[in-house]
């Protein structure tokens, strides 16, 4: 088994629309960044890279590269489990933070582990989404940012109980 652990922060921007855990939320502020900038996503994507022992997100979407302006990353996560997987890993389960002043998660929860779920090819009951607040600390707390942490386990593949989760 391997643990990995992820971490990411965009700033809010006005025109720009929210994507949080693969899901489209109502919002007055999206996320800035090179791609459409779902820090939920980018934190899982960087937890899967780094327990399989892989270089990190940005090597493999540098956001110096134009081509992948605007990448949805859902796209980006997809390519982390490919990577896993060719190491010889499967997802064993996956908790996440979500910090935000606004919106509140509660809404959406459901809908981002479904989606999260399905892109990593495991039960919801593996994936895990929390929110919480920064209490009016730092700039994720003043509502100029998002923040997001993830931690991920692996589990070798040919460990895997098949319809088990793991």
């Amino acid at each position: 088994m391997r643990v990995g652990i992820g971490y990411d922060i965009h700033r809010l921007k006005k025109g720009r629309p929210l994507k949080l855990g693969g899901v489209r939320i109502l919002s007055a502020l999206g996320l800035d960044g090179h791609s459409d900038a779902d820090v939920l996503l980018h934190a899982i994507t960087d937890a899967l890279l780094g327990a399989a022992a892989l270089p990190d997100i940005g090597h493999y979407f540098p956001p110096s590269d134009p081509d992948i302006k605007g990448i949805s990353s859902l796209t980006m996560l997809l390519r982390a489990v490919q990577e896993i997987r060719k190491a010889g890993y499967v997802v064993g389960n996956v908790d996440t933070v979500l910090v935000t002043e606004a919106p509140k998660i509660a809404p959406y929860r459901e809908a981002m582990r479904k989606v999260i779920a399905r892109t990593l090819g495991v039960p919801m009951t593996a994936v895990q989404v929390k929110g919480k607040t920064n209490e009016g600390l730092d700039a994720v707390g003043k509502g100029e940012a998002i923040a997001a942490h993830a931690v991920v386990l692996l589990i070798r593949s040919e460990f895997r109980v098949p319809g088990s989760g793991f």
